[in-house]
């Protein structure tokens, strides 16, 4: 009788200790679940940002290559020039 109540008692001691293991195990991994899907969430917002800026190069480009009157603004802006009848003025602020 002794031995069967020890052993009951052991069983039981063995089943709350895989227990506690089995829940701490998947306490952490479900931490690193969430962890890992905001990760993931934060590297898909980062190439929704990148294909944004990707989509307006490629229509920069375009027009790079079809708009001459971009092409010129562009010039005219980014680099200072002007026709031969035009002065530019520059102020530093």
């Amino acid at each position: 009788m002794l031995l069967r109540r020890l052993l009951t008692l052991g069983l039981i001691l063995l089943f709350v200790a895989v227990s506690v293991v089995s829940g701490t195990f998947f306490w952490r991994t479900q931490a690193e679940f969430r962890q890992m899907r905001e990760i993931e969430k934060q590297g898909r917002e980062r190439l929704a940002v990148a294909q944004q800026r990707l989509a307006e190069q490629e229509r920069t480009l375009e027009r790079l290559r079809t708009d001459p009157e971009f092409v010129e603004m562009v010039i005219r802006r980014r680099l200072g020039y002007a026709r031969g009848d035009e002065r530019i003025f520059r102020f530093e602020m």
